[in-house]
């Protein structure tokens, strides 16, 4: 299994980009997807996940300006990152439980980051 996300690059202040993840592979079902960033001397964080049933959770700092989404069909995860700020610069992770048959127990797998870059 594999994600590849893509979307970063570099956006002023108040602007917008979006940020997509799609899984490849032997996949049969996936629970919860998310965003994790990490800015350089900082530990990855949790930006928003979604799990199966489409319910979810936002870090306080992002809260009310970036939405998640996923396409099940599609097995990908969204970012809408609106009203950036500089310190949304980081290099944005996704990241999915993965079943890939349905005796085996969902695993963990990440994306190999974009970075997205805010400037003032």
């Amino acid at each position: 299994v594999q994600l590849q996300a893509s979307g970063g690059g570099l956006v002023q202040a108040g602007g917008s980009r979006t940020l997509s993840c799609a899984a490849s592979g032997r996949i049969f079902s996936i629970n919860a997807m998310g965003w994790y960033r990490q800015a350089p001397g900082n530990q990855r964080e949790l930006v928003a996940q979604i799990t199966g049933g489409s319910d979810t959770n936002y870090a306080d700092s992002v809260k009310g300006r970036f939405t998640i989404s996923r396409d099940n069909a599609k097995n990908a995860v969204y970012l809408q990152m609106n009203s950036l700020k500089p310190e949304d610069t980081a290099v944005y992770y996704c990241n999915a439980d993965v079943k890939v048959t349905t005796l085996l127990s969902p695993r963990n797998y990440w994306g190999q980051g974009t970075l997205v870059t805010v400037s003032s």
